[in-house]
C-alpha cells in the first residue's frame, strides 16, 4: 500500500476510534493490514479496539502479533490490560516481567507490578516494587497508599500507619486516607490517636445528611455534638451503620445518657425492641418521626459517641462481661417451642451482610463436623441473605431452623439466652451473643476486620468471646476442626 493511502486510511480509522466508532475504524484497520500484514501499529489498534467490545481472545491475537513483530512499550501495556480486565493476574504478571526485561523499570511499571504481586498475594515482592516505585517518584500519593493497604492486609498495621501518614503529608485534606489510617490505630488498639480521623468516615457524613433531609428545619440549626456540658439538653444520636456497630457501641448508652437531660436514640428498627427492653430510661424511637414531634438541642452520629465522651483506649472496653440481656417471657417461649430437650445446644450462622464485605462469608458445609458430634442439637440462626443455604443443610442433618420466629432482635436474644454455644462468621450475632455474655466462636477471614487487635488469643470486647484466625491459605473447614477440638461440653 502506498504511504499516502495508507495515511488517509489510518486518520480516517484514527478519528473514528477517537469517536467511538470502533467497527468503523476497524473496517478501515484492517484494509491497511490486508496490504501490510506487519503493520504493527494498526496489529495493536486492533488489538485495542477488541479489547474494547470485550473480545479478549482477538484482542490478545492482535496485541501479542503486534509484538512479535516490534516490542514497543505500550503494546505489552495493552496486553497487560487484557488480562487484567479478564482478573487473570498470573498471564498479566509475565506480561509485566517480559516488559521489564525490554525496557526497563518505570515508576509506573514498578508501580503495576506491586499491585499485581499483591493480587497474588506475594507480600515480599509487592513491597519490594512499591518501594521501588516510591524512589522513582517519592511525592506519589497512590503509591504510599497502595503500599498501607498492603501492609493492612498482610497484618503489618504499624507500617501500614507510618504509609498513611506519608499520604496525609503529601495530601493534607486525603479523606480516604484518614479514614484508613484511623482503622490502623484501631487495629494497633490505639484509641486516643484513631477516634479523631475516624470522624472522616464516609458513613457519618451519610447518616447526617439523611437526617438533614428527615428533618430540614432541626438538623441545621441545631450543633453536633462534641462532648462539651449537655446536662441541661436533649440529646439525639442516630445509627450510621450496621447491625453489629450499633451492638457493640450500645455499652456506651448509659454514660450517654449521664451526659445529658434526656436521650432520644434512632437505632435500626430491627434493634429497637431489644434496646427498649435494656435501656428504659432512653427514648428509643421505632420509627422517624414527625419533625413537630421532634425536639432535641444537639445530635451526633452514633459512631461518634466514644470520641464525644472523650474515652480514652483503657475506657472503649467498659462492659465487656455484659450490657444486653434478654426479655425473660421470650427466652421461656424459645425454651418452651424450641430448646426443651438436654442437649448441647449450639447456634451457627455463617453470612452476614455481603454489601460490605464476602471474605467473611462461611461456606455452609464447614459446619458439618458439628452434626457428627454426640449429644449436640443444632440451630441455624441465618437469616436474610444466605438463608437459601439453609437446604443444603436440612437435607442431610437435623438441624433446626429459628431464622423465621426472629422479628427482632429481642427475639433473637431470647433464642442466644437458650444456646449453649454459638459459633459464626464476623456478624451481628457474634456482637448480640457476646453482649450478652454467651460463649460464642467468631471465625475471621484471614484480611480481619480492625476491630479484633492484633492479639487474637484475647478478645477485647466480649469476655465469652474466642476468634479463630483463617491462615492466608486455610479453608473454614480447616478453621472448623480447630473449633471443635476446643468446644468444652
Amino acid at each position: 500500500m502506498e504511504r499516502e493511502l495508507r495515511k488517509e486510511y489510518f486518520d480516517k480509522a484514527f478519528k473514528l476510534h477517537s469517536a467511538g466508532r470502533v467497527e468503523e475504524a476497524q473496517n478501515f484497520y484492517r484494509k491497511i493490514l490486508k496490504e501490510n500484514p506487519e503493520d504493527y501499529e494498526v496489529l495493536n489498534l486492533l488489538g485495542v479496539g477488541e479489547l474494547q467490545k470485550e473480545n479478549f481472545e482477538f484482542a490478545e491475537k492482535y496485541v501479542k502479533d503486534a509484538i512479535s513483530i516490534k516490542k514497543v512499550r505500550y503494546f505489552y501495556e495493552t496486553l497487560s490490560q487484557i488480562f487484567f480486565r479478564q482478573n487473570k493476574f498470573e498471564e498479566e504478571l509475565a506480561v509485566r516481567l517480559a516488559e521489564e526485561q525490554n525496557f526497563g523499570l518505570n515508576f509506573e511499571l514498578a508501580f503495576s507490578l506491586g499491585l499485581l504481586y499483591k493480587n497474588l498475594l506475594n507480600f515480599e515482592k509487592s513491597e519490594k516494587y512499591y518501594l521501588k516505585a516510591i524512589e522513582l517518584n517519592p511525592t506519589s500519593r497512590d503509591t504510599y497508599f497502595n503500599l498501607a493497604n498492603l501492609y493492612t492486609f498482610f497484618h503489618k498495621p504499624q507500617l501500614a500507619k507510618l504509609a498513611y501518614l506519608k499520604c496525609l503529608e503529601l495530601e493534607p485534606d486525603d479523606r480516604e486516607s484518614k479514614y484508613f489510617l484511623a482503622l490502623n490505630y484501631f487495629r494497633l488498639k490505639d484509641y486516643d490517636n484513631g477516634l479523631s480521623y475516624f470522624e472522616s468516615r464516609l458513613c457519618r457524613e451519610t447518616a447526617i445528611n439523611t437526617e438533614a433531609i428527615t428533618y430540614p428545619n432541626l438538623i441545621p440549626n441545631s450543633k453536633i455534638w462534641n462532648g462539651e456540658d449537655i446536662s441541661d439538653k436533649i440529646l439525639y444520636t442516630y445509627y450510621e451503620a450496621g447491625f453489629g456497630d450499633m451492638l457493640m457501641f450500645a455499652r456506651y448508652i448509659p454514660l450517654l445518657k449521664q451526659r445529658c437531660k434526656k436521650l432520644i436514640i434512632k437505632p435500626q428498627l430491627e434493634l429497637c425492641q431489644l434496646f427498649r427492653e435494656n435501656f428504659p430510661d432512653v427514648e428509643v424511637m421505632d420509627y422517624f418521626y414527625e419533625e413537630k414531634n421532634l425536639k432535641f438541642d444537639v445530635h451526633i452520629p452514633f459512631l461518634s459517641v466514644p470520641l464525644a465522651l472523650g474515652l480514652s483506649t483503657d475506657d472503649m472496653f467498659i462492659f465487656r462481661d455484659r450490657y444486653l440481656k434478654a426479655d425473660s417471657e421470650k427466652v421461656k417461649l424459645y425454651k418452651e417451642n424450641y430448646f426443651n430437650n438436654d442437649r448441647f445446644k449450639i447456634g451457627i450462622k455463617w453470612q452476614g451482610n455481603t454489601y460490605y464485605e464476602t471474605d467473611r462469608v462461611i461456606n455452609v458445609d464447614a459446619f458439618a463436623p458439628l452434626f457428627e458430634l454426640d449429644n449436640v442439637q443444632v440451630y441455624s440462626a441465618q437469616t436474610f441473605e444466605g438463608a437459601e443455604e439453609f437446604n443444603k443443610l436440612a437435607t442431610k442433618y437435623n438441624i433446626v431452623d429459628l431464622s423465621k420466629s426472629f422479628k427482632d432482635f429481642s427475639y433473637t436474644a431470647a433464642a442466644v439466652e437458650n444456646l449453649d454455644l454459638i459459633i459464626c462468621n464476623d456478624t451481628s450475632l457474634a456482637h448480640l451473643a457476646g453482649a450478652m455474655h454467651k460463649p460464642c466462636c467468631i471465625l475471621l477471614p484471614y484480611n480481619y476486620n480492625w476491630r479484633w487487635h492484633m492479639d487474637l488469643n484475647y478478645c477485647d470486647w466480649y469476655e465469652s468471646v474466642k476468634l479463630y484466625l483463617a491462615g492466608k491459605d486455610e479453608t473454614w473447614n480447616s478453621v472448623m476442626k480447630r473449633v471443635i477440638s476446643d468446644i468444652n461440653f
